[in-house]
Parts: C-alpha cells; structure tokens; sequence
C-alpha cells in the first residue's frame, strides 16, 4: 500500500460512536477517528504532565521514560498515553460499529463501512468472522513487536525487551485489570501482522511525529524498574483517557488536516483540564494564625511538631496526643509544608467511618479556603458510598451551581462524591464541585480529598483499577487519621500502601491517640522497604536513641530512614479520669441508676459494644423516665443500624447539642441542662462531643482511652458553671460482667454456655488485658484526686487514669505483655492470649495474601511486573472464581440493600404503593430517569433518597436469611437489578417470604426477629 493509501486507511480506522448523541446536537459526525482520540488522549496526558503531577511523580517517571530527562521523558508518556488504544486498529473491534442496536447509529455504520473498504482498511469480506478480542489485549500483545522487540513472543529470535513488555501490559490494563498470559495469548489472531501491521505502524508514526519522540531510542529510554512506576504511569495513562473520552469536552473528527486535529487536541485537553481543577496546589506561605486563626497559637506538641518537620524531601510523620490535642490541626499544617517543599498537587484525608468523615470535611472546607494560596477553586473530594445522603454534603451540592448534567452516573451502589461550598462569594478561593468527580473511583483523583481508609487499604491490592487509587494518593499528602481504629489486617494493607507511597515519593501522616509501639515500628518499617533504605537511629533533641526508647508524641521519618521524635519543652496538660469498675448490673437496674444519678442536670453517655445492649438500655430508660421526672426526649439512642434516614438527623441533633457551638471560645448556647445519650461505638471516633459523665462497656484498653476523650472534651465547659457540681470532675465508669469465679466474662457464647456476647465484637483477650490492668490500678497507689473517693468504702473499685501519661504504659502492658501471674487470672490471660495470638496469625497471612509489595520483604528486590495482574478473575475472585477478590477488611463482609415499605393496595394504585418511610408520608419516586434535561433534578432527589434508605444486612444473618439471589425485588424501574428489603409498614417481613425475619424500626434498626 502506497503512503498515501496508508493514510487514508489510518484516518478511517474508528475509535468512539457517539452513543449519547453528544456530537450530532453540535453538528458533528456520529464517529470519532482512532487517530483523533490517540491524538486527544497525548494532549490530556500533556497537560497533567504539566499541571497535575506532583514533582516527586513526575521525576519517578522521567527516570523510568527518559533518563532522567523531563522534556524526553514528558514526550515518551504522552506518545505511550496516546497509544493506549491502538489495539482498536484491528478486525474484530472495527467489525462492533456494525453490531449497534441504537437506530441513529445504523445508517452512520453502513456509512463508515463503505468509506473504510474504498479506502483500504484490511477489514475481512465477512465482518462476522472476524477474531473479537478486547481491544486493551490486541495492544499489549502487538506494541512491543511494532516498537522494536525481538523476542520469541514477538516473531523473532531475541531477548525480550523488557521495558518494552512492561508499558505494553501497563497499556494493556487501562480498563482496569492488567492482563496475564493467559490472556495476552489469545491476542496473536486477532490483528495479524500481515493485515494490520501497516495501519499500526503508521498510527504509531503518527503520533511520534507530533509529539517528536526518537522511535530509535524509545526502547533504550524505557526502563520501568522502579516498582512505583508502573502503577503511577497506568494511572495517568487511565486518567488521560477517561478526559479524553468525554465528548462534551472534545470534538468528534470530520474531514480536515490532522495537524488540525492535534492543534484543536491541544486546546481542548487545557480547557478540560483546567476546567476539571485538576491543577496542582501552589500553596502560599502562612503562617499558624493564618491558617487557624480560632487558635491562633500552636500547642507545645504542635510547636514541637513543626520544628521536626524536613526542610526538603517527603517524611512519615506519626502523631499520637490524645483526643482533642489538635492533632487534625497539625496534620493540616503538615499538608501545607509538605506541599510547599515537595511539590505535592493536594492531599487525602483517611477516616475510619464514614461519620467521621463527613465532620472532617467541614474542617478541611475552612482550612482550604484560608491555604489554597492562589485566587481560583479548590477541588474537595467527598469519597465514601453514602456522602450524597448527607445534609452537608448535599448543601454543598446545591452551591456548585455549574454542574453539568451529562457528567452525572449512576450513584447506587457505589458513590464517590465531591461537594462544594461557595459560602463566600468575594472570597479568593472557593471550595468547589465539579460533577465529573461523581464517577467511580475518580474521588482520589480530586487534588483535595477527605474520605474513609478504605481507599487506601484497597490501593496495594488488585481490585478493579487499584493503580488509579494509588496513582492519585501517590500525587498527595496521605493523611491516615484514628489509626489505632483498625484490626491487624487494615494494618498490614496500610502498610503495604505506605510502602507503595513511599517508592512514589509521597508523604504520609499517621494520627492516633492510642498507638502500639509494634503498629508505630510496622509502620516504620513500612517506609523504609518503600525507600529501600534501613532504619536509623531516633534522635529526640539531638539525643540518639533506639527508636522504641525514644520519647514524644511525634514520630519524623525522613526518606533515609533517619527517626526524629519531637517532644514539647514543656509536657503537655494530664487530663485526670477518676475511673470506676461496676459489674453490669442489667439494663433495667443500670437504668434507674443513669436517670437517678443525674437527675439534678448533666450530660451523660453510655457506650454500649452491641446495638442489642444499646436497644435494651433504652428501653428501660424511657419506661423509666416518667417516675424519675425525665421527659423522654431528653434520653436519645444512637447507633450504625439504622438507615441514614433516621441515623443522620440524630446523629447532627446530638452535635448540635453537646458538640461545639459556632464560637468555640465560648460554651455552646445550647447545651441543654439534662441529657442521656446511649450509643454504641459509632460515637467514640471522631464525633466531637462532650459529655459531663460517661459509663462504657468494657471494651480494648485502647478504645476505653478513646472513648474517655467524650468526656470533659471541651474546656470551655469546665470554668463556666456548665457541669453540674457532681460531674466537675471527670468520672468513666466501665461495667463488666462477672462469671462465677468473679472473673471477667471474656469469652463468647456457645450451644452450652451463656457466655459475653461482647466477644463477637472484640478479641476475648483484649477484654480480659484490658479489665486486669484497670483492677490492678484500683489496689495500686492513687493520686490525691482520687484518695477521698478510695476512702468512701472499703469495696470501692476505683482507678486513676491520666492521660497522656498512662497511655503508653497502659496500652503495652495490654498488647505486649510480660509474663502471666500464677493466679487464675493469669491462667485466663494466658487461655486467651494463645488464642488471640493465633487469629493475629491468621490475619498478618491474609494480609500477605492480599496486599502487593512493591519489593520484596526478604531481599529488598524489585517486584516483577507480573505481580501487578489480576489474572483471570480479573481481581474480583468470588464464588469459586480463581484469584482473591480485593477488600479492604477481614471482618464479615455485609451486604447493602435498598430499604423500602410496601402499602397495600388504593384506588389509584391498585397494586400498593411503596415509600421510604414506615407511615407512608415519603412515597418512593422508582421511575428511571435520564441523565440529562429536564430530569436531572428528579434524578438527583431519588438518588439521594435511595442512599438514605440504604441499610447492611450483616454476613452472619445469612444462617436464617436466603441468598439475596432469592430476594423479592419489585423489578420497578430503578429497582431492577438492585439488592432490596420490601417489608409491611409495620417494619416487619411479609410472612412466608424470603425475609420474614427481618424488622426495621427506628429505635433499633434493622434486625432479626429472634435476635438481640
């Protein structure tokens, strides 16, 4: 074929439909050339070269791309970006224009295939025929041959050119999964070289030639070595091609030159990409009143903090100051120096729950709003699956008034959502949405981002696009907040993705008010496999040390592996706890001793393990209340089972009244005189309230140390008269249950014995650790604060607990104990330590299972690329299907389903009726709506109300519930193909149905019949 039929073939190989009619409202063609969305895809990739990529990126890729040398190195990534697709100049991807069923497209198809024959693509005479083989599969099978290799695989005698291999399976797994061999295998018939191998190399030519890339040289600059590369390169090539795929923001090809085509490529991908915010942070100097002008002063531990800070390069920082010591504060500051001396686009903030998160985002909208250092918006990223559902997050929607409706997606069952906040309209900076951040797993990707660990935990595994979760932490300051809050498995994942950030060249923070020094050293550790260095010596003040012996709060890793730890001149303020041992004495006896106890004014809390014990408690409370004078709303339930419909506005009730008024230097206005507050652990993490009084179940020393930080938090509350004269000074209760012996009741229930239902939720042993250090503090020598209270009976069981000092002492007497006494508590220790000791095992071979390393822990070596696929399940590996499917925790996986009610039947529905609400009042809007127009807005509210009546159905409810296969489903519009619980208004399960066990009310929530 002559050059000039060569192009006419390479102009006419297709590469998008325009399925939406996106294209033809502008007067555009219903097809897209293959050359233009390479050319469109090299621009996108340019551009986040230039604006996105944070520098210790950028220089990851400019030494696995080019040497060392940035200009090469940006050419090579934008001609690879660009030929992500080229696996689609092949017969059986062209041959599926003609296999669409949307009429406008038919009369296009015929079209194109006339042209394509006249003009000489090597199409078969029968379409039908030909090989159909995923496209990503065709390039990563035919790049490395086309670019020079001349290994076997490849047609030749060779060795293989591995970095060639490398970027061809990275290219390979840009829609998600990195292909294997037995994949790749199937790839050798579908584009043969004779038939295609001149509309390829010409496409490839092409591109070369715009971008002006060595093709001679390309392979001896193409190395991928560093581990860290190839999950950053996939990411940007993925990135590129998701804004290059959007044909609101990019023109379908029709006719003219294709220099025109790469100068109108050019354009578009910086239009996209400013308009998208996808711009690095340029933060500008600030001081700390500048940035938290509420305390315009930094604490002694804060101070100390930031003089340990690195001039230059990324750091570990782990923080652990107890709760309320301003550790979110720091961990800000930290964001905005290490962006200043890292080049970093933004950072990501980790919490444990999506409560928490949902609060830290208010915090994070101020900060930005005062750091983003130029005039413009800030891009803040919500990412968890209810964050539409909430009432900030959805105030913050409706201010994002350009929200473009064909950006919005489906938000049932996975939502990543990005708010915004335009509260202040003459601000230089305003914290922003835009609506392309709706899209699965594009959350990360937003510069700034506040949402749950899991994230994280996900980006070291091979799950459906892992790389481009790690692609954008990778870009960041990783905030890592309430460590202490995860199980032994979410650690070690933690871990590898700390090791993963590490080799990328990011920084990590770590907060926690309880940390182990064995998680502290794992983390450590972590880093320093990541930079592939040792760890040094700690120095605090000069002073080197072993890192375990060292003291202070905070913990400075530098990228050589040197530890500093940072300690305040002056230690900081013991927060006093006068701690009390109770046996439980039941609900309804624990009762009447709340009610009667604070009676004349309080604020009480009662964290309870278990919503059952949370329900039980309650209920006596309110059949109590009457006699002991109480009014029944002033005792309020709150806990994770109920659906968000009922959670969130409880949840934002009890903040509004015992959290922080607006001024925080003064008390909140609305602090009520009396109030009993029963909750389970979902009000212990990151939910700042304050209580006057607390009872807690016995629970993990850790825990109980977390949970102290809801009492007195504020204060505020201390000097002005708020407390009641009885709660002036801080008072926890823990209640425990006794066995016969008198000894902690630590281990489950079983067919013969009653047994502590709290051990399903914690480990026997750290109960029984935790209890048996507390009881030896109430025989052990008590401060002065807490000696008249020892004296007001001999069988008083009274601790002194002060916080920061017993911290550390306490949590490593419970997690890395000495030998056991020769009592029978000891033999109880030693019984559930053995025990313990095995699940942990269990778990550390989980997490070696799941997570990916980028070296190896035994000899520090590279891993192969091979690692990085996701072999024939493609990373989902569920139900018999080969390979481990990716999750983020070991506990028992639940399932989310959509809540509704079902009435029965009226005249204008003869059928019933369903609503989101018991009574009725709130009918469910199920009809299928479009993604644009005029149904945009109706969309939105049912996606929103959807998420509020999503509720979790617990694994281990499955032993008397049928597969959620066997579940009745309505099969309505926007139901169908979607998990649904359809129970009577009365919140029970129709009888003889697949659900008849289950109940929903809104005091406990979803549960079964039969269970407590």
């Amino acid at each position: 074929m002559k050059p000039l039929g060569i192009t006419r073939a390479g102009v006419t190989v297709w590469g998008k439909t325009d399925q939406f009619k996106i294209s033809e409202r502008r007067g555009g063609p219903s097809w897209n050339p293959l050359l233009a969305h390479l050319l469109d895809t090299a621009a996108c990739a340019g551009e986040l070269w230039d604006h996105y990529l944070a520098v210790p990126v950028r220089d990851r890729l400019a030494e696995t791309l080019g040497a060392g040398d940035v200009a090469v190195a940006r050419r090579n990534a934008m001609f690879y970006a660009g030929l992500h697709d080229l696996g689609k100049a092949s017969a059986g991807f062209q041959a599926r224009f003609l296999d669409t069923d949307r009429g406008h497209l038919r009369r296009a198809a015929r079209e194109w295939l006339a042209q394509a024959r006249a003009n000489g693509v090597p199409l078969p005479a029968d379409l039908r025929a030909a090989r159909r083989l995923r496209h990503e599969l065709v390039t990563a099978h035919c790049l490395p041959r086309l670019l020079g290799c001349g290994c076997v695989d490849c047609g030749g005698t060779g060795t293989p050119h591995l970095g060639l291999h490398r970027v061809a399976l990275l290219l390979g797994g840009h829609h998600g999964h990195i292909p294997g061999p037995d994949l790749l295998g199937r790839a050798s018939t579908a584009a043969p070289p004779e038939d295609w191998d001149a509309v390829q190399r010409f496409l490839i030519g092409a591109v070369a030639s715009f971008l002006d890339v060595d093709l001679d040289r390309l392979p001896e600059q193409t190395t991928f070595s560093r581990p860290a590369s190839r999950p950053l390169f996939a990411g940007l090539v993925v990135t590129a091609d998701w804004i290059a795929s959007d044909a609101n923001r990019f023109e379908y090809r029709d006719g003219g030159s294709v220099q025109q085509w790469w100068h109108d490529a050019k354009k578009q991908a910086h239009i996209a990409v400013h308009d998208l915010r996808l711009r690095g942070w340029e933060p500008k100097p600030g001081t700390w009143a500048e940035l938290f002008p509420d305390t315009p002063e930094p604490r002694p531990f804060q101070a100390a903090a930031m003089n340990a800070a690195p001039e230059a390069g990324p750091a570990l920082v782990i923080v652990e100051a107890g709760t309320g010591a301003g550790k979110t504060s720091l961990a800000l500051w930290y964001a905005h120096h290490l962006a200043r001396t890292n080049g970093y686009h933004g950072f990501y903030t980790a919490m444990p729950t999506r409560a928490a998160t949902d609060q830290a985002a208010v915090e994070h909208i101020g900060f930005l709003g005062r750091a983003f250092g130029r005039p413009g918006d800030a891009n803040l990223a919500i990412v968890h699956g209810a964050a539409e559902a909430t009432d900030t997050a959805h105030r913050l929607l409706d201010a994002g008034e350009d929200a473009r409706p064909d950006d919005l997606t489906d938000l049932i069952p996975f939502v990543e959502s990005t708010i915004c906040g335009r509260h202040d309209r003459d601000a230089t900076t305003s914290v922003v949405l835009d609506p392309w951040y709706l899209r699965r797993c594009l959350g990360l990707l937003s510069t700034f981002g506040v949402g749950t660990v899991d994230q994280v935990a996900l980006a070291s595994q091979r799950s459906a696009h892992w790389f481009l979760r790690l692609f954008g932490l990778a870009n960041k300051t990783v905030v890592i907040d309430e460590a202490h809050a995860y199980q032994l498995f979410q650690e070690r994942l933690l871990g590898a993705a700390v090791a993963w950030l590490a080799d990328a060249g990011a920084s990590v923070v770590v907060l926690s008010a309880t940390l182990p020094a064995a998680t502290r050293e794992a983390l450590v550790a972590a880093w320093c496999r990541g930079h592939r260095t040792a760890v040094g010596d700690a120095a605090v003040r000069g002073t080197a040390t072993r890192p375990a012996a060292a003291k202070g709060p905070v913990t400075v890793v530098d990228r050589h592996g040197r530890i500093t730890r940072a300690a305040p001149d002056e230690p900081s303020a013991e927060l006093h706890t006068r701690l009390d041992l109770l046996p439980d004495p039941g609900s309804a006896a624990l009762a009447d001793r709340l009610l009667r106890e604070a009676s004349a004014g309080g604020v009480t809390t009662v964290i309870r393990n278990r919503v059952g014990a949370a329900h039980d408690l309650y209920i006596h409370l309110l059949d109590q209340a009457g006699s002991h004078g109480w009014r029944r709303d002033e005792i309020l339930l709150l806990h994770g089972r109920l659906a968000p419909r009922d959670r969130l506005p409880r949840e934002a009730g009890i903040r509004a009244l015992i959290g922080p008024g607006e001024d925080r230097r003064a008390p909140n206005p609305r602090r009520p005189h009396r109030l009993l507050v029963v909750s389970t652990q979902v009000i212990e993490q990151s939910l700042d309230l304050d209580s006057d009084r607390l009872y807690t179940d016995l629970a993990p020393v850790d825990l109980l140390i977390q949970r102290r930080g809801r009492l007195h938090r504020h204060a505020v509350n201390d000097g002005a008269g708020t407390r009641p004269p009885g709660f002036r000074t801080p008072r926890m209760t823990v209640l425990w249950q006794p066995d016969r012996a008198h000894l902690p009741l630590v281990q489950p229930p079983t067919g013969r014995t009653v047994g502590n239902r709290d051990a399903l939720v914690y480990a026997p042993y750290a109960l029984a650790a935790t209890y048996h250090q507390l009881a030896e503090r109430t025989v052990s020598a008590a401060c002065p604060d807490c000696e008249d209270a020892r004296r007001a009976g001999p069988a008083a069981r009274i601790a002194c607990l002060s916080t920061p000092r017993d911290t550390v002492g306490l949590i490593e007497s419970v997690y890395a104990p000495g030998r056991f006494p020769e009592t029978p508590m000891g033999a109880l220790l030693a019984t559930t330590w053995e025990s313990w000791s095995a699940d942990l095992a269990r778990h550390a071979n989980a997490a070696k299972a799941y997570a990916l390393e980028p070296y190896h822990p035994g000899d520090g070596t590279p891993g192969d690329i091979h690692l990085l696929e996701s072999g024939g399940a493609n990373g989902r590996g569920a139900d018999g299907t080969p390979g481990l499917a990716a999750r983020s925790r070991l506990a028992e996986r639940s399932v989310e389903a959509i809540l509704l009610f079902h009435h029965p039947s009226e005249g204008e529905h003869p059928s019933g009726h369903y609503s989101y609400d018991p009574q009725g009042r709130i009918r469910a809007d199920l009809k299928q709506y479009g993604l644009r127009g005029a149904d945009r807005a109706a969309r939105r509210a049912q996606q929103q109300n959807l998420l509020l009546n999503t509720v979790s159905v617990q694994a281990s409810w499955f032993a008397h519930l049928p597969p959620v296969e066997y579940w009745e489903n309505p099969g309505i519009g926007v139901l169908r193909h979607r998990r649904v619980i359809v129970l009577k208004p009365d919140g029970t399960g129709p009888e003889g149905g697949a659900l008849q066990w289950l109940r929903y009310d809104s005091a406990r929530g979803l549960h079964l019949a039969f269970r407590r």
